[in-house]
């Protein structure tokens, strides 16, 4: 088996601000269990704390991004340990979901419950043509316990998030991307290739600006009013910036610009 010698979440450092983190546990399909995710929740770690990473791509290993969680693991537990994972997991899912890079879903295969749920507390999705999608835990007697509830309808909206939720029933990467689940579907090969370029096209803008500005689209999701808020603070905040002079010059000046995080 290739995890008796290799860890189950690999990391690659692709250039100096672009990292490739990879679910390699191919034989389940990625499935989540506590070593797969507490080895995740190493690598948020090491990568919070990296200053001159920027984007993060995720992808899986084998024919599947991310299936939901391992069920013998879960057969063995109580209602509390259920309970206490569920908690977890919608922790360390939101820490993806807040890390100051911007992360990229690279979807390939299966991204079900739990992979599914982590896909949605990325930045941004691509999906391969063959990708599959869905939460089915009603088809198991559960509900989505990973922020499933909490995140589609803000994606999809609210029917559409019914619909997938109540049927468990799974989606094509072509009907992600025409409900705004993801954002762009490529071929297999081109997969990886799509991230990389993805990521280089984010390089090329303000990171304070990047930041910011998700933190105020992701403020809308509590209020509105606390998303204008927000978003006011945060203009006048990249207003002050050495990155703003750096942009205007750059476009006055008819230049590519150099920002520098500051």
């Amino acid at each position: 088996m290739t995890n008796a010698v290799e860890p189950v979440v690999l990391f690659e450092r692709r250039t100096p601000q672009i990292a490739l983190v990879t679910f390699n546990l191919p034989e389940v399909f990625n499935a989540i269990n506590d070593n797969l995710m507490g080895r995740l929740a190493g690598v948020i770690e090491k990568v919070q704390y990296d200053e001159t990473l920027r984007v993060v791509i995720f992808t899986g290993a084998g024919r599947a991004f991310m299936a939901g969680a391992d069920l013998k693991e879960m057969k063995a537990r109580t209602s509390a340990e259920v309970r206490e994972s569920s908690r977890s997991r919608q922790e360390l899912f939101a820490r993806v979901e807040n890390l100051s890079q911007v992360t990229i879903a690279a979807i390939d295969g299966f991204a079900l419950g739990g992979g599914c749920e982590f896909a949605m507390s990325c930045t941004l999705r691509i999906a391969s043509d063959r990708a599959e999608l869905g939460q089915p835990e009603v088809n198991l007697g559960i509900i989505p316990g990973a922020g499933g509830t909490q995140r589609l309808p803000r994606l999809i909206g609210i029917g559409r998030a019914l619909d997938l939720v109540l049927t468990g029933r799974r989606i094509t990467a072509d009907e992600a991307l025409q409900i705004g689940l993801v954002n762009r579907v490529v071929s297999p090969d081109d997969l990886l290739p799509e991230a990389q370029k993805l990521a280089n096209t984010l390089l090329e803008k303000g990171p304070i600006a990047l930041r910011l500005a998700r933190q105020a689209v992701y403020a809308s999701f509590d209020s509105p009013a606390l998303g204008y808020q927000v978003e006011n603070a945060n203009i006048a905040f990249c207003a002050g910036t050495a990155d703003k002079e750096e942009g205007v010059s750059a476009f006055l000046e008819k230049r590519t610009p150099t920002f520098e995080n500051r």
